[in-house]
C-alpha cells in the first residue's frame, strides 16, 4: 500500500506577499521548531486541479500544525509537511478571513527557493508528496 499522496500543480505567479510572511520573526521561530528548517523568504505557488482542492481542505480541517501568532495584530497558519522533488517543505494555508488566493492556488515554503534548486519556472509541474496518515486521523 502506498503510504503517501501526491499532488500535482502548475508553477504560477504569486502576489509578492509570501516574503513578508516568511520574514516574521514568529513564522521563523515556530517553523525551525515544528518544522525542523529555517526558511527561505518567499513562497512556491501551485495551481492545483479543482480535484486536490478538497484533499487540501480536509488537510487544513486537520489542522495538522499550526503558527500562532504573539499577538491579535497577525492570523494563525497552518502548515503540513511534503516533500517537492524531494525536498522538505510545507503547505501553508493562512486563515480563510486573509486568504489571497483562489482555493486552487497553493503556496509552499522550504528552507530553499524551490525554483532554483530543482530547475524550475513558471508554467513548469511539480508533484508534492506528503504522508498519507494525515488525512486519515
Amino acid at each position: 500500500m502506498n503510504d503517501h499522496w501526491e499532488i500535482t500543480g502548475k508553477i504560477v505567479n504569486g502576489i509578492k506577499q509570501g516574503a513578508f510572511f516568511t520574514q516574521l520573526a514568529w513564522v521563523h521561530e515556530q517553523s525551525l521548531i515544528k518544522l525542523g528548517f529555517k526558511l527561505f523568504p518567499g513562497t512556491l505557488n501551485l495551481e492545483i486541479p479543482d480535484e486536490s482542492v478538497t484533499m487540501i481542505e480536509k488537510l487544513t480541517l486537520q489542522a495538522v500544525i499550526e503558527l500562532v501568532p504573539p499577538d491579535s495584530n497577525f492570523c494563525s497558519g497552518y502548515v503540513f509537511p511534503v516533500s517537492v522533488g524531494g525536498i522538505s517543505g510545507a503547505i501553508v494555508a493562512p486563515a480563510e478571513e486573509v486568504r489571497v488566493h483562489c482555493k486552487n492556488i497553493i503556496e509552499i515554503i522550504s528552507h530553499v527557493r524551490l525554483k532554483d534548486a530543482l530547475g524550475l519556472d513558471d508554467g513548469d509541474w511539480v508533484t508534492l508528496k506528503f504522508d498519507r496518515s494525515l488525512l486519515e486521523k
